[in-house]
């Protein structure tokens, strides 16, 4: 049952004044405009039609569109009173906002506190000095750790947002920035594949060689160690890869170059982390796949049951493919946690269960 919902405004780069190699904001922002406090108020209205009904513990507004706390304090503090009202209602929760770690200072984290501001994300892109110097990120590691901390040191509930195959980045970097997020013990974490989007720096270096994108398995492949990482620390990671609708806030149209948007990213990364699992479990019980039952079942969550099949069934496929012999069917089972998959060779018992070939 869904418990959580977001109302997402939409704020143009215009707090932002750096000029990240990845980023087309700035160019974006000048042909766009703001919203004003009436759109914003009724793009709250309509959401809350929808969702007040249904009562879930938790709706949020949150600020999207990069350096929130960039725009002046008198800019955030007419965004932020609109925010305040409805929480103060009891209409929303939490307000929420994404962020640069060098656009924070006590005078900002006062301002926030003044407005009830619950979720501050930073992002944090790469912990690596010479992928963020590549990137152009204007600001160096320790910044990330001196804002993280001074955020958690307010009370704030720190999120923390890491790009996956930036200029100079590597799986050993990539690795590195997972450990020091969890370093930092953010309540939250978003992982993205880096996107050639036009009009970028970053898509002159792509044309001209200096720059090279990921494949999508190599990009699935280190998120999925990175997620290991992660998750096993007990962070709750929010997102992975970008939903379209972040990529036409983005001002793409209809060209990207690159591998590396899938709009089931996320899936193709789960999916991924299922088989490792269930290959593992497999491999644990019968060595070198020998003297295996006629059958066995393979089991998960509702919720995690698209991905112990994998995305287009490729999960499903590949263990077709491994064990031929084997009747492999593939169950929910409602003790199991999300995420969580298990093998079991005794299905005699089972047929209370959903079973699917």
């Amino acid at each position: 049952m869904k418990s959580h919902a977001i109302i997402p405004i939409f704020i143009p780069h215009s707090g932002c004044r750096n000029d990240c190699v990845f980023c087309n904001q700035r160019r974006i922002t000048a042909r766009s405009q703001a919203p004003t406090q009436n759109q914003i108020r009724e793009t709250i209205e309509v959401y809350l039609s929808t969702l007040e009904p249904q009562s879930l513990p938790t709706v949020e507004i949150a600020f999207y569109g990069g350096s929130f706390t960039g725009l002046t304090l008198e800019e955030q503090t007419e965004y932020l009173t609109l925010a305040q009202e409805y929480k103060a209602a009891g209409r929303v929760r939490k307000i929420h906002l994404s962020t640069r770690p060098d656009y924070i200072n006590p005078a900002i984290l006062d301002n926030l506190k003044r407005f009830s501001v619950d979720t501050v994300e930073l992002g944090v892109q790469s912990f690596d000095e010479r992928v963020l110097r590549l990137s152009n990120r204007g600001h160096d590691a320790a910044q990330v750790y001196k804002s993280a901390t001074q955020l958690q040191e307010y009370g704030f509930e720190l999120g923390i947002q890491l790009m996956v195959g930036l200029p100079g980045d590597t799986l050993e970097k990539d690795i590195f920035s997972a450990k020091e997020l969890v370093s930092l013990r953010p309540s939250i974490a978003r992982i993205y594949p880096t996107i050639v989007l036009p009009e970028t720096k970053l898509h002159q270096m792509t044309l001209s060689g200096e720059y090279t994108p990921l494949s999508l398995d190599d990009a699935v492949y280190r998120t999925k160690e990175m997620v290991k990482i992660i998750e096993g620390a007990g962070i709750n990671i929010i997102r992975i890869g970008l939903k379209s609708s972040e990529l036409i806030h983005s001002g793409e149209g209809s060209t990207l170059t690159g591998e590396t948007y899938h709009p089931a990213f996320r899936q193709l990364v789960e999916g991924e982390l299922a088989r490792e699992s269930l290959e593992r479990q497999l491999e644990d019980r019968w060595p070198l796949l020998e003297n295996l039952p006629d059958r066995i079942l393979f089991a998960s969550s509702s919720e995690s049951f698209s991905n112990m099949i994998g995305h287009q069934k490729k999960n499903k496929k590949y263990f077709a493919e491994k064990v031929p012999c084997v009747k492999i069917e593939y169950v929910i089972d409602s003790n199991l946690r999300k995420n969580q998959y298990t093998i079991k060779e005794d299905i005699e018992n089972e047929s209370s269960r959903n079973r699917h070939r």
